[in-house]
Order: structure tokens, then sequence, then C-alpha cells
């Protein structure tokens, strides 16, 4: 599978970011969006793409401009809503419960373990754009790859991690 995850990534990840390039206006937003898009593609049920999808380009495109609006709608909808969002948070307590830690420590480890798998560029493309919060340019310039290897690099990180942690089938 992983192999016909890249190929789709190789043929289609250019056009989708495209797309969200013309309807965003901002690169580095329209890589996370591709990424995003191929890891929800990902993260479906074998069966489910196998069998209701004959058309993976068609497919992934209505997905980016799913997540398009996904994320139009919510950069309008934040202000007042963030507030009391964030206001909630505060009044409710959220510490986790012993059972809910112990999950959310053994989720971690597996998480450690493996970031520790992947290639050194491979975890350091994606801890910069996931941590520090850098775009694929900054990425590029400091590993001295191309911004497309940034994408290839993040996308093979995240597909492995999602794989180690259970959230996609191998």
């Amino acid at each position: 599978m992983a192999d016909k995850m890249e190929q789709l990534f190789r043929l289609y990840h250019r056009e989708l970011q495209q797309l969200a390039y013309r309807r965003l206006g901002d690169r580095d937003l329209a890589a996370d969006l591709t990424q995003d898009t191929f890891l929800r593609y990902v993260s479906l049920d074998r069966q489910e793409r196998t069998q209701s999808i004959s058309n993976p380009q068609f497919f992934l495109i209505r997905m980016m401009r799913n997540l398009i609006i996904d994320f139009c709608r919510s950069r309008s909808r934040r202000g007042t809503q963030a507030s009391l969002h964030d206001l909630q948070d505060e009044l409710l307590d959220s510490s986790p419960g012993p059972a809910e830690l112990l999950l959310l420590r053994e989720q971690l480890r597996l998480l450690h373990n493996a970031l520790d798998e992947l290639p050194e560029k491979c975890r350091h493309a994606l801890l910069l754009n996931r941590i520090d919060g850098l775009g694929h340019t900054e990425i590029a310039e400091r590993l001295g790859v191309s911004p497309s290897m940034v994408s290839k690099y993040i996308m093979r990180a995240l597909s492995h991690c999602a794989s180690r942690l259970g959230l996609m089938e191998d």
C-alpha cells in the first residue's frame, strides 16, 4: 500500500497544492492542506478506498476542496466563539484521569519510537513543521533540499507515525 500511496502522492500532490494555493494565496498553508488531504485518504479503510473510489484523483480533489471550505469557515468563525471556547476550557477541569494518563503515556512512547525509526531529515522536517511551525520553504532552506522534497519527507513521516500509532493500516 505504501508504494501505491507514494505513487498517488507523486502524481497529484502538485496539482492539489496548486489548487489550494490558488484558493488561499498561502503556499505553506497549501502544502499543509495537501498533506492533510493525503493523510485523510491514507486513513480511510482499505476496503472503502478500493471499492467506493473509482477515481482517486477526483476523490483527492474533492477532499482538498472540502478541507479548503472547512478552513475558510473556521477562519471566518474565529473571534467571539474562540474566546468563549477558551473560557470554557479554563472553567472545566481538563486534567486526565489515571487510565487516560496511562493511555496518553503509551501513545507518547509509541510516537517517540516511531520518530526514532525515521531517517534524520524526515524526522527533522516533520518536527520543524509541526512543532516549530515552519513552512516548507523555510524547512527546505534549513535542510538544503527543495520544498517538494520537504513535502515528501513530511508525508512519509506522518504516514509512518500514523501507522505506528495504529491510526491506519500498514
